[in-house]
């Protein structure tokens, strides 16, 4: 039975465990560990197998990017490698498996890493390029980044929900959603911010790429997030670089929501990952095929209300991360923060999998 795991520990000791599937069909996969610095016993690891004939294809699976989300990730992982990895042909296929891309942030159940950057704004060459893009998020930094603690969640919730209407009249909710999500780089407390630097997880995702892509003259990159969209149906969201329309791609897959990450269908982002390799890709093997491609499994649901609550829920867990809160206030923020991204009920977990199962199938057999 597929399972979301309860810690990131047991997350990760199941993906230790995978590594015996993977040998049945690639007998020389192997398992990698990249201990993150600290005193805590943190890793990214993944598993590799090269095609063991002719290297057409490679197929990489990434989950915990933003480190909450990764507990939905590591059972979508699971029910690819029971259910789908026999599937594959081994003698032209590889793999690159990667658990839990920022294991802080899983393990702590933020989606940041210990240094608050969202490693989703932080797929870059260069960071200093940026500092001065999205000059609307300064307007917003009071709303945002509050620098108060979190004490009363009733009134806290009253207070943001009384200056909405005024910020929507000055800014309008394009402006502010589009502000908001962008990603910044000059406010290390705030939400969304990218980093002054690459981080140690970004370089060492980056790292992977590279040899393992090499070789092979298609790849497809498949990404598990959570968060987004309507709660009853995953999205598959492109990068803004791929040249398959959404339509296209609906026929395609035979898949009935995709997004591309543009203002028009989803949001713009800097520092993305799937963005990240299609321009890696682009310049270092211009000659390979790319799909990839964000599994975004909604929680809450999309409409306007659904949204605030969604940026509410973000500023005040920010906020009491870096500004403290009451105990009783905690323990609220952490269950509503945790609903966000990993949903309770037994029911969308069972439509999260058959979201999967559409989407696996439908990409696996174009593919092929």
């Amino acid at each position: 039975m597929i399972t979301i795991p309860d810690t990131y520990e047991q997350s990760r000791d199941r993906f230790h465990d995978s590594l015996a599937a993977v040998r049945d069909l690639w007998p020389a996969a192997r398992l990698t560990s990249h201990s993150l610095p600290g005193a805590e016993d943190l890793s990214i690891d993944w598993i590799s197998a090269r095609a063991t004939k002719r290297k057409n294809k490679l197929l990489i699976l990434t989950t915990g990017e933003h480190g909450i989300e990764g507990y939905v990730g590591s059972a979508m992982m699971q029910l690819f490698i029971e259910e789908y990895l026999p599937r594959l042909n081994p003698a032209e296929t590889g793999l690159l498996l990667v658990h839990a891309i920022n294991p802080w942030g899983m393990k702590h159940h933020r989606r940041v890493n210990a240094n608050n950057v969202d490693l989703n704004r932080n797929f870059v060459k260069e960071i200093a390029p940026l500092v001065p893009s999205n000059p609307d998020y300064a307007l917003l930094d009071s709303f945002l980044n509050p620098p108060r603690p979190f004490q009363n969640p009733a009134l806290h919730k009253l207070a943001l929900i009384l200056r909405i209407p005024d910020l929507m009249l000055r800014y309008g909710t394009a402006k502010i959603r589009a502000a908001t999500l962008l990603g910044q780089y000059r406010f290390p407390k705030g939400v969304y911010f990218g980093g002054e630097e690459i981080q140690e997880e970004t370089r060492t995702t980056m790292e992977l790429y590279r040899p393992h892509i090499h070789d092979y003259a298609q790849v497809l990159h498949l990404d598990m997030h959570t968060g987004y969209g309507p709660r009853d149906q995953m999205t598959l969201v492109n990068s803004c670089h791929e040249k398959t329309t959404s339509e296209e791609a609906v026929r395609r897959f035979g898949y009935p929501r995709v997004a591309a990450a543009n203002p028009q269908e989803f949001y713009a982002i800097q520092g993305d990952m799937i963005d990240y390799l299609y321009a890696f890709m682009r310049e270092e093997f211009p000659g390979k095929r790319l799909y990839a491609t964000t599994f975004e499994f909604g929680t809450i649901g999309d409409s306007l209300w659904n949204n605030i609550r969604e940026l509410r829920t973000m500023i005040f867990e920010n906020r009491a991360h870096w500004f403290g809160a009451s105990k009783s206030a905690r323990v609220c923020l952490r269950r509503e923060f945790d609903e966000l991204y990993c949903p309770t009920e037994p029911a969308w977990f069972e439509k999260a999998q058959a979201d999967a199962r559409q989407a696996f199938e439908g990409i696996l057999k174009m593919d092929s």
